[in-house]
């Protein structure tokens, strides 16, 4: 794996943390930024019923995520491309600042269509902030840093799950729901701040002799301008591409959300994106689980679908069958997130994400799922160690698979395999949850047993074919022996 001038720089002997000597501020910025991203995912659903009801857009609810989610695709894809012609820097600051006007437009927001506008935008900005964040990972930080810098990514997301959801329901209810929107804005320019001096050592794209030392290849680009010339080469290389993939989840998800003859159109519209779409998208042979980076951005996908459609219904099933409070289900949530930032600090701990992990950590995210589609209906706080198992899984899993996919990609891919990993983790989850979600309502509220547990059958055979997945991915280790 090519080497880059910060690597070259400094020698390993004196690498030993992320947050010592040149790595404490570009670490103490990123996981601003993502501590960030991650409060106001975790918010916004709590204040949705407040925000529905005074914007008189209940019809609308739904399109709230699902226009997140899309418009978070079409940045991956363009984002990606971008980082890896131009390095990550324009792409990240153009992402925040984004980000920033998404949640102007949402905290002002006079009525509903215009919210779906702001979430909209939000996207973009999440999604394009996200891949350039992995990039700068991979270019900042040496092989043996980076799953310590993806273990403090896992990190950055804790404090936001265990109070981000109690914390936004307060602003909502003894302030303004728009306060949760317009409050994150101050705190984003610091953080913005902290990452030019990184954005600038991270140097441009391959083509740049600083990271790659290639005099070839991509002098285009440069004459281009690394602004200008990485944006329109990504958006001529995969433009249609992302498009007809963010419109094809758009219908799909339509179609799964109305099921009737009447969308079968948008839903064979959907499938046709996504079959156009996916093959130039993700690692050539990703959809057959080939060995590698493609088994890797696939199984992420796949745990991403096992675990948040769980996730999402493990409260309706606690408060509907079992009699629990809000609260009470939060607590089980609550224990998952602990044992996802448990285990990514051991895998961060590791000298490097070797496979077993990997293997290990899918094992366990299915063991949860499973136990949570059987235990839970029998004993409601069987949920509690089963979730915790899950969680414990996803934390082995998903840092060590963004740092192998970076270890085992060339420096001109690391952009486009980890906006791959991205598409994959949206789209497996937005799918998963979207097809859950159609089983349960599709029983009908007087039914609601057989429909989560027709849901927690789908979580748990996604989960196994993660776990086959898993045993396809291959180390840095075996990469060099082959």
């Amino acid at each position: 794996m090519t080497t880059t001038m910060l690597e070259k720089d400094v020698p390993r002997e004196t690498s030993k943390s992320i947050l010592a000597g040149r790595y404490r501020i570009p670490t103490i910025g990123i996981v601003l930024v993502v501590t960030l991203l991650a409060f106001e995912a975790m918010a916004v659903g709590t204040v949705m019923p407040v925000t529905a009801r005074e914007l008189h857009g209940l019809s609308l609810y739904a399109w709230v995520f699902s226009a997140f989610l899309i418009a978070s695709l079409l940045a991956n894809v363009i984002a990606g491309g971008w980082a890896d012609r131009a390095g990550p820097g324009r792409p990240l600051m153009t992402g925040l600042v984004t980000f920033v006007t998404g949640l102007v437009i949402a905290g002002t927001a006079p009525a509903m269509w215009v919210f779906v506008a702001g979430r909209a935008v939000q996207g973009l900005g999440a999604g394009a902030s996200g891949v350039a964040i992995y990039v700068l990972v991979a270019r900042v930080y040496p092989e043996h840093l980076r799953p310590r810098a993806f273990f403090a990514l896992s990190a950055a997301w804790v404090v936001p799950s265990l109070v981000g959801p109690a914390f936004a329901g307060l602003v909502a209810e003894h302030f303004h729901w728009r306060g949760v929107f317009l409050g994150l804005i101050p705190l984003v320019v610091p953080a913005m701040v902290m990452l030019i001096p990184s954005l600038r050592d991270a140097g441009g794209g391959p083509g740049d002799r600083r990271d790659s030392g290639d005099s070839g290849g991509g002098s285009d680009v440069r004459d281009a301008g690394p602004a200008t010339g990485g944006l329109r080469a990504a958006l001529r290389g995969r433009g249609v591409a992302a498009i007809a993939l963010a419109g094809g989840a758009g219908a799909l998800l339509f179609a799964i959300d109305h099921p009737s003859l009447a969308v079968l159109p948008a839903a064979a519209l959907g499938l046709a994106g996504l079959a156009f779409g996916l093959p130039r998208l993700l690692p050539r042979g990703a959809l057959l689980l080939r060995r590698g980076v493609p088994a890797a951005v696939t199984m992420r996908g796949l745990m991403s679908g096992a675990f948040f459609a769980t996730e999402a219904f493990i409260p309706l099933a606690l408060t509907s069958a079992h009699g629990f409070t809000p609260t009470q289900a939060g607590v089980v949530l609550t224990f998952g997130a602990l044992g996802w930032s448990a285990s990514s600090w051991v895998q961060g701990r590791a000298d490097r994400p070797h496979r077993s992990l990997i293997v290990l950590g899918a094992l366990l995210t299915t063991a949860g799922v499973t136990g949570i589609a059987i235990g839970t209906p029998v004993y409601a706080w069987s949920a509690v160690p089963a979730w915790i198992l899950a969680g414990s899984g996803m934390g082995l899993t998903y840092g060590g698979l963004s740092v192998l996919v970076l270890n085992l990609s060339a420096p001109r891919d690391q952009g486009a395999n980890s906006a791959a990993l991205q598409i994959s983790d949206t789209l497996g989850g937005a799918l998963a949850i979207g097809l859950a979600g159609a089983l349960v309502t599709g029983f009908g509220a007087d039914r609601l047993g057989p429909g989560l547990a027709s849901a927690g059958a789908l979580t748990v055979f996604i989960a196994v074919i993660a776990v086959a997945a898993a045993i396809r991915v291959r180390d840095g280790r075996e990469r060099r022996d082959a």
